[in-house]
């Protein structure tokens, strides 16, 4: 009798053992999903995101400009770029981004600043006017680097190469390297958006990285 105690009491024993096996297994596992799950995004991951968030923003930005100030144009153009942001939305969905997240391009334009009166050397002599920088894109000499600073990601418009531009008025000529990988191309501005310059689909295709929907360094010149 003393023997089957004995035995029986190892026997709940090792049954103790193994279900606090199992159960810790268990919760290492469900331990290990958890922190897969809240794993962030890879840097590649986040620049795609980040590429389509923009694109939405400037989208919804023209159409809303154009909604407080339309004209003949408006209704085709805000029908145009609804399409656009649809795609957009598809896009991010299919990147496995936020679907509907936008963010507006954060490299504005800065204000002119005023030309700032040098002291005269001589009391009698009124002072004269330092030389204003160029404030305005449109007014830019031919070759001169634009958009200071500026990112550059797609319209989403479909159609042959060519711009967007709320500072370049239709048919000015800019050329759009992106240093990350030295490729280039000069297209023309066709129609208005939100933002310096924005890249239709063709266009954008020819100098982006794979898989990448913005170009944080580029520079923008004025040709032609």
């Amino acid at each position: 009798m003393s023997r089957r105690r004995t035995l029986g009491t190892k026997k709940k024993i090792a049954l103790l053992v193994s279900a606090a096996t199992v159960a810790g297994g268990g919760a290492f596992v469900m331990a290990s999903t958890s922190n897969a799950a809240q794993t962030p995004k890879s840097a590649a991951e986040s620049t795609v995101c980040l590429g389509l968030a923009t694109a939405l923003g400037n989208n919804q930005k023209f159409i809303a400009d154009q909604r407080a100030n339309p004209d003949a144009q408006s209704e085709a153009r805000i029908a145009n770029r609804e399409a656009v942001v649809a795609e957009i939305e598809r896009k991010q969905e299919a990147s496995g981004c936020v679907a509907g997240e936008s963010a507006q391009d954060s490299q504005a334009t800065p204000p002119a600043q005023p030309a700032q009166s040098a002291p005269a050397e001589n009391p009698g002599q009124p002072a004269q006017s330092a030389p204003a920088e160029n404030p305005g894109g449109g007014a830019a000499a031919s070759g001169q680097q634009v958009c200071n600073g500026s990112t550059v990601t797609l319209s989403g418009e479909g159609g042959a190469p060519a711009a967007s531009s709320n500072q370049f008025p239709a048919g000015t000529k800019l050329k759009v390297t992106n240093l990350d990988n030295d490729k280039s191309t000069t297209v023309e501005v066709t129609s208005v958006s939100g933002s310096c310059v924005l890249l239709n689909n063709a266009a954008f295709e020819q100098v982006r990285e794979p898989g990448k929907f913005l170009i944080r360094r580029a520079v923008i010149e004025k040709v032609g």
